[in-house]
């Protein structure tokens, strides 16, 4: 080698002895090359010999270990991180396989004692026997302690199937032990609400049916020309039946249209057929039109301590009526803007009602339905018609239930058809509130 880095050989510096600024190491021959040949003449290799220049590829040095020994782990560079980190260099190999990396034990970590003892091994992994527990982890049991596993220590340690148990017993109330507290008077109450879609039906039939299961004396006046009041108490409705409509055109008394509602004691239901539809026009001739379903609910003989009036989606004569005979209105309100939208409409006609046909009218209950609590527009609602309704709104709300929407096509209410369910529960609370606010507040506007 030259002062200037030129080399004598000939295959590094050409014919002409000029270095190609490529450096070749002297350790690393090119199969099939002489020490006589020059690069360019002519020689008589084999094809497969001939070499194959790849700059971009360093030439990797022969190691003389053996292929079955394993390496040893490199020592730790400082300026690669924690020791512990994940390693960025590639694994080395031979040939096409990886080669394992022989384990060195570590030196004690400094601060933590090391005691000698016995160790267990728990899915391959070393675990000394004296090593602390883990934080949050309860160790197993003395085997001379008993433990019940059947027997929870808390309420909500209890499993859901369970609690939904408890809850089902609670609503069916199958002993008649369990009963809501019965009004002094009979309570007359119209589910009214000129929207349609709000629940009106769904709240009437799940109320009447949770009072009725716990002792009280409920009926239920279906006045929608729909008749889905009478099809969720499984009523038969279909024309030819006496109704409603009787009652107010032909003066027929109550007692004899209304039916007893199979498999719910104590629950009677006037049922709507199709003839209501055209109740309206026929009411406009007759003498005192408003006046004549509070006519048919008085002059019933037996008493009943609730009386429910399903009101259609208007604010007609139908809805008057119902206006007229009742002494509270309960509004159901479901939580969306549009409900809201059409309040003062309905609290301007029944205002109107009370100053000129039944000064006994009194919005006593407002029922938050089809409440979704993962939606803030739900709790904007429900405390815009809290702040603006105070106490009259009641404590429980009604959340979207899919149980309560299927009941009605097996001719039943949510209490019956799943009573361990959301919405039943929501129902049953709420129908145990407006029992207590009767109690609490004695009716004397029914006087």
């Amino acid at each position: 080698m030259h002062d200037d880095g030129r080399y004598d050989d000939r295959r590094v510096n050409g014919p002409a002895g000029r270095s190609s600024g490529d450096p070749v190491s002297r350790e690393t021959d090119y199969p099939g090359w002489s020490a006589s040949e020059e690069p360019g003449s002519p020689s008589t290799r084999s094809p497969e010999c001939e070499p194959v220049a790849r700059r971009d590829v360093p030439a990797r040095p022969v190691s003389s270990a053996p292929a079955n020994v394993p390496l040893a782990r490199e020592p730790h560079d400082p300026t690669d991180g924690p020791a512990n980190a994940p390693s960025t260099r590639p694994a080395p190999a031979r040939g096409n396989a990886a080669v394992p990396a022989r384990y060195e034990p570590q030196p004690p970590v400094s601060g933590v004692p090391q005691q000698p003892g016995p160790v267990a091994s728990v899915s391959g992994v070393v675990i000394p026997a004296d090593t602390p527990p883990t934080p949050g982890y309860e160790a197993e049991p003395d085997p001379g302690t008993y433990v019940s596993r059947e027997t929870p220590t808390r309420e909500e340690d209890d499993p859901p199937l369970a609690m939904e148990a408890m809850r089902a017993v609670q609503i069916l109330n199958p002993s008649g032990e369990v009963t809501m507290p019965r009004p002094e008077r009979t309570r007359v109450m119209c589910v009214a609400n000129q929207k349609g879609g709000v629940g009106k039906t769904t709240t009437t039939v799940n109320l009447a049916v949770a009072l009725a299961l716990h002792g009280n004396r409920v009926l239920v006046v279906d006045l929608d020309p729909q008749g889905n009041a009478s099809t969720g108490l499984n009523v038969p409705h279909h024309t030819g039946v006496p109704d409603v409509y009787d009652c107010l055109i032909d003066s027929v008394p109550l007692e004899e249209v209304a039916q007893a509602v199979e498999g719910i004691p104590n629950l009677w239901c006037v049922p709507a057929t199709i003839d209501l539809a055209g109740a309206e026009i026929e009411l406009v001739s007759v003498v005192a039109r408003e006046s004549r379903l509070a006519r048919a609910i008085a002059a019933y003989p037996g008493h009943f301590d609730y009386v429910f009036i399903d009101c259609p989606p208007s604010l007609g004569l139908l809805t008057v009526n119902a206006l007229v005979a009742a002494q509270e209105v309960l509004i159901p309100i479901q939580c969306e803007y549009y409900a809201l939208e059409g309040l003062n409409q309905l609290i301007n006609n029944i205002n109107l009602v009370r100053q000129h046909l039944n000064p006994r009218l009194d919005v006593s209950t407002i029922l938050l339905t089809m409440y979704d609590r993962r939606t803030r527009l739900a709790d904007a609602v429900e405390q815009d018609v809290r702040n603006h309704f105070g106490d009259k709104v009641l404590q429980a709300v009604i959340p979207r239930n899919v149980r309560v929407s299927e009941a009605p096509s097996y001719g039943q209410s949510v209490m019956t058809y799943d009573p361990g369910s959301r919405g039943a529960t929501s129902y049953f609370e709420a129908a145990q509130e407006i029992a207590e606010r009767g109690v609490k507040e004695p009716v004397s506007r029914n006087a």
